[in-house]
């Protein structure tokens, strides 16, 4: 069956723009250089590369630190009350954190002119599997605890599989109204036809790559344990939720599998494929114009999903 037959299921192929290709090459090779003069301290090369995603202006900044969540706000002028977009940042369980990622979270409150708490979790090896979802649980329900009566929750890879993953645990108070994830990794066992095929030619990730960072982090875990392959366990009632993913990527068929299932279930899916694009493309905001694109479209699917708001 074609995915693209299935009525709650939209999916839109973006052709790659004129020129796009080359400033992706450079823009992936300047990345590869930063890394590198990291040497062994990858944590601090990742978070070096993800903070140059540029930052919006008008945008407040501020840290949070509670017992049951920490992390940044950014906070435009005059956000909608009530309302709050909770971010999960990637870097394969391992990597990452919620300060560098102010670039790519600024971009997502100035267009959607509502606040944004992107959350930090306990990263592996220190902190194994399921010690990530537990954490982003936990934020989440926080969020709602303040009053925050609509979520929607934004994800980037290892992120987007944990935002999906979220969804099996009811929210004590209010509502999750929409979800979008980038490149969302949802099957730590790895059987995407993607991932398997010798004609991916994935710039970012090698199979192995990916292979390591499952084990480290499942460390001995069901692969197939919904807290981590959110694949494997779709609920039956699901917000409306948006997926963005590139063609060039192992992970593809991580994307394209979820949204099949769960449009089947009878969500609202969007299934946006960015032909030539790499894991994660949209932190190329101000550089890659399909990365521009890719983010004003999160901001109409999370504003068309608010059940109300208020400035």
């Amino acid at each position: 069956m074609n995915i693209a037959s299935l009525k709650t299921l939209v999916q839109t192929n973006h052709p790659l723009r004129e020129g796009e290709r080359d400033r992706q090459r450079a823009l992936l090779q300047r990345n590869a250089s930063l890394m590198a003069e990291y040497g062994g301290d990858r944590r601090g090369g990742y978070a070096a590369v993800a903070a140059l995603t540029p930052l919006a202006t008008g945008i407040t900044f501020s840290e949070e630190f509670t017992a049951q969540a920490s992390g940044c706000w950014s906070i435009p002028e005059r956000p909608l009350r009530d309302c709050a977009i909770l971010f999960i940042h990637g870097g394969g369980y391992h990597l990452g954190d919620a300060r560098s990622y102010r670039g790519l979270t600024s971009q997502l409150a100035t267009r959607t002119n509502c606040a944004v708490f992107s959350a930090d979790y306990p990263l592996s090896p220190e902190n194994r599997f399921p010690a990530a979802f537990e954490a982003i649980v936990q934020a989440r329900n926080w969020l709602s605890a303040q009053g925050i009566s609509q979520i929607a929750l934004v994800g980037d890879s290892a992120g987007g599989g944990l935002a999906l993953a979220t969804l099996g645990e009811a929210l004590p108070n209010g509502t999750v109204a929409s979800v979008v994830v980038f490149s969302p990794w949802t099957d730590l066992a790895l059987t995407g036809a993607s991932f398997r095929d010798p004609e991916t030619h994935d710039p970012i990730f090698t199979p192995s790559m990916l292979a390591d960072l499952a084990e480290s982090y499942l460390h001995g875990a069901d692969t197939k344990d919904r807290r981590a392959s959110p694949l494997y366990a779709i609920p039956d009632h699901l917000p409306p939720l948006a997926i963005q993913v590139g063609s060039d990527e192992l992970l593809l068929d991580d994307s394209r599998r979820y949204a099949k299932l769960a449009a089947k279930i009878g969500g609202i899916v969007a299934l946006d494929i960015f032909m030539g694009m790499h894991h994660v493309f949209q932190r190329d905001a101000g550089s890659i114009e399909t990365a521009d694109f890719a983010l004003d479209l999160t901001a109409q699917f999370i504003n068309a999903h608010w059940t109300r708001s208020s400035g």
